[in-house]
This record gives C-alpha cells, sequence and structure tokens, in this order.
C-alpha cells in the first residue's frame, strides 16, 4: 500500500501531564526513532493516528516541518480499558532496507466436508523490504483432509519477504471435530425420549 501520511508536530513538553494535555487535545504522544538519530518527540493527530493504526505493518510518512520521514510503527501502548491510544513508538526506515515484522495468518478456502480446521500460530515473524511489508499472509487450506498440517515452511511468502522464525512450527491443522461424552449422551438421551414418545403415540392410537 501508499505511504500513509501523518502531520507531526514537535513536542516540548513531556510527562505525564503533558501526555494528558495532548490527548485531550486530541493529539497522541509518539517517538521517532532508528538509523542513529536522537530520538524525536513528536504529537500526531488523533483521529487520523486511530484510522492509519488500523492498517497492520503500513509504511508512515512523518511531516515535520517541511521535511517527511518514512517509519513504521513498532509499538502502540493503548488504555487497557477505553482502549485509548496513549504513546506511539516509530521506527525510520529507508527504502530498500530489511526489517523484521510480524504478518498475520489470513485463512483463505475450506476444507474437506466434515472437517475443520484450527489456526495454532496467528502470526509469522517476518523479513521484507521496509517500503514493501505485507499486511497478512495467505495461508489455503482448500480441500485439505482430516490430519493435514500446515507449518511455516509450508506457507507461500509474499515476494521479497523471509521468514525468521521456526519453519516447524505449526500454523494450521485439520481434523474431524469429535463428539464429547456430554454430546453422545445428549444425542442418546433424545433418542430415547422420541423412542418412548414414538411408543405412547402408538399405544394411544391402539386403544383410540
Amino acid at each position: 500500500m501508499s505511504e500513509i501520511k501523518l502531520a507531526a508536530a514537535a513536542r516540548t513538553e513531556f510527562g505525564k501531564g503533558a501526555a494528558r494535555r495532548l490527548r485531550r487535545a486530541n493529539q497522541v504522544p509518539a517517538v521517532l526513532y532508528g538509523h542513529g538519530t536522537d530520538p524525536l518527540h513528536v504529537a500526531l493527530p488523533g483521529h487520523e493516528t486511530m484510522l492509519a493504526l488500523k492498517h497492520s505493518n503500513a509504511l508512515y510518512s512523518i511531516e515535520l516541518d517541511g521535511t517527511s520521514t518514512l517509519a513504521i510503527v513498532k509499538d502502540v501502548q493503548r488504555d487497557v480499558v477505553r482502549q485509548v491510544i496513549e504513546h506511539v513508538d516509530l521506527l525510520i526506515v529507508r527504502k530498500g532496507e530489511k526489517v523484521s515484522v510480524d504478518v498475520q495468518v489470513h485463512i483463505v478456502g475450506e476444507s474437506a466436508p466434515g472437517t475443520i480446521h484450527v489456526v495454532e500460530t496467528q502470526n509469522l515473524f517476518l523479513e521484507a523490504e521496509a517500503t514493501r511489508l505485507p499486511q497478512s499472509v495467505e495461508v489455503s487450506i482448500e480441500g485439505l483432509a482430516d490430519g493435514a498440517v500446515i507449518t511455516a515452511g509450508d506457507v507461500v511468502l509474499p515476494d521479497g519477504a523471509t521468514l525468521m522464525g521456526d519453519p516447524d512450527v505449526t500454523v494450521v491443522t485439520i481434523s474431524v471435530p469429535q463428539a464429547s461424552a456430554a454430546d453422545v449422551a445428549a444425542e442418546e438421551a433424545a433418542s430415547d425420549l422420541a423412542a418412548t414418545q414414538s411408543a405412547a403415540s402408538a399405544a394411544a392410537a391402539e386403544k383410540a
């Protein structure tokens, strides 16, 4: 996807009180760091930042004092109750360089009839170009039968991306759901009840 532009303002006040004042003004405290530069503390527009963070592994162009700095999000701190964005850490990147990121697994297709799939690993750790980070990795389960297992090494990665984690880690398993003892007992009870009701109806019909 293209760069997401965010207009930033330099921060000169720090601490919890200053951060609260920024958030009340619908701004988000953030810090830019990387490539040997001193950390740059900025304020980002609250609403635009909230919308931008909905895109995983997005590339940001931080506009400050007439200059643009490319960056990716490394960490987002949120209020655990209200889920309000409290702080954003941004890593400065350069075109052509590679960075390591977690990429979400996205399941596509349907396994064989009567089977279910279980996602054992939600994210894969990949290395990719900073300006071409994948937002997700598609894993197809189309037609897979009971007992099928897809590992990280089996996943087809986007062009330019390299798996950094263990290739033997299980990503998805396919199985036939097993009825629990409670389910079996419930089915048997329902069957017995139906048989009893049927017998009672037959007896009543004979007496009529």
